[in-house]
C-alpha cells in the first residue's frame, strides 16, 4: 500500500505509471502517467477511439494493464483482492446499465449497488439500506418512480438512476462513464445540474467524468485529461487546460472553445 510522504498527505486516489493495453498488435493506452488526489473532480475528454473507457476500465479495477504500474486507493493491482476494492468504487456506465433486469424496480436498482449486484437475489439489507436508498432515489429526482420497473424509465430517469445506484455503497471513487450519453437536451440538463451539485458538494468522492463533449462537462469539476490514439494530449487544472489548442490537438480538427458562465461550448472554425 502506498504511503503518505509527509504527516497528513494521503495517497492519491488513482496513479498510474506508464501504463499500456495492448491488444493483439495495437495498443489501446500507451505510456499512461496520471494522479488524482483526494478530494478532486476529474474529466476525461477525448474522439471516439482514444482510449477513455479502457483507462476508466483500469481505474474502476475491472481491467489489467498489459504494462506499467496501478495504484487505486492506495492498493496495487495485481496484488490485492479486487473483488474487494471494487466495493469502495462507485462505477455507472451504459454497459452495467445493460446488465440491470428490466423488472427491477428503480428502488431495489439502487438498493443493490450496496452489494455491487445488478439484480435482487439472497442479499440482506437492514432499514439502513433501506433509507438509504430511497434518500438517494429523492435526491436523484426519482421518487414518483420508485417502485417503477427499470426497463420502463426514460433514458435520463434511468441515467440518473445509475448515478444514484453508484453512490449507494458510499463509495471513496466515483466513476463514470460518458454519463450524458444519448440525452435529449432536457434531460441532459438535469443530469449535468445534478452532478454540478454532487461536484461542489465537500463530503462527495473524488469522481471522475468521461465525456467527448465539452458541452458535458458539469459545473465543479476540477482537473482535464485529454487522450488522443491512447497518449495524454493535456493534462491539468480544468481552466487552464481546456483551449482552442488543446481541443484541436486532441480531435484534429480546427476547434474554437466558448465559455458561457461555468459551462463550455465548441464550435468547428473554418479552414
Amino acid at each position: 500500500m502506498h504511503q503518505p510522504t509527509a504527516a497528513g498527505v494521503l495517497p492519491p486516489v488513482i496513479d498510474m505509471c506508464a501504463v499500456g493495453v495492448r491488444r493483439a498488435t495495437r495498443w489501446l493506452l500507451d505510456g499512461i502517467d496520471w494522479q488524482v488526489r483526494p478530494g478532486s473532480r476529474w474529466v476525461i475528454l477525448g474522439p471516439n477511439g482514444a482510449g477513455k473507457t479502457t483507462l476508466l476500465n483500469i481505474a474502476a479495477a475491472q481491467l489489467f494493464p498489459t504494462v506499467g504500474m496501478v495504484h487505486i486507493l492506495g492498493e496495487e493491482l495485481g496484488s490485492v483482492d479486487v473483488s474487494e476494492l471494487r466495493t469502495r468504487i462507485g462505477w455507472s456506465s451504459a454497459l452495467l446499465a445493460s446488465e440491470i433486469p428490466a423488472e427491477e424496480t428503480v428502488h431495489n436498482v439502487v438498493l443493490t449497488g450496496a452489494y455491487a449486484v445488478t439484480g435482487r437475489w439472497r442479499e440482506e439489507y437492514d432499514s439502513t439500506d433501506a433509507l438509504r436508498a430511497r434518500g438517494l432515489v429523492d435526491e436523484w429526482g426519482l421518487i414518483e418512480l420508485v417502485d417503477r420497473p427499470f426497463g420502463t424509465l426514460s433514458e435520463g430517469e434511468r441515467k440518473r438512476c445509475m448515478v444514484a445506484r453508484s453512490l449507494m455503497s458510499d463509495p471513496e471513487l466515483l466513476i463514470l462513464d460518458e454519463p450524458a450519453a444519448g440525452l435529449d437536451l432536457a434531460g441532459r440538463e438535469q443530469l449535468l445540474d445534478g452532478l454540478g451539485r454532487l461536484a461542489q458538494d465537500p463530503t462527495a468522492p473524488t469522481m471522475v467524468l468521461v465525456t467527448h463533449h465539452v458541452e458535458e462537462i458539469p459545473q465543479g469539476f476540477t482537473d482535464l485529461l485529454m487522450l488522443h490514439a491512447g497518449t495524454v494530449s493535456a493534462t491539468g487544472a480544468l481552466d487552464d487546460t481546456l483551449s482552442n489548442e488543446s481541443l484541436s490537438s486532441t480531435f484534429g480538427l480546427r476547434i474554437g472553445l466558448h465559455r458561457a458562465g461555468n459551462r463550455y461550448f465548441a464550435v468547428q472554425q473554418g479552414n
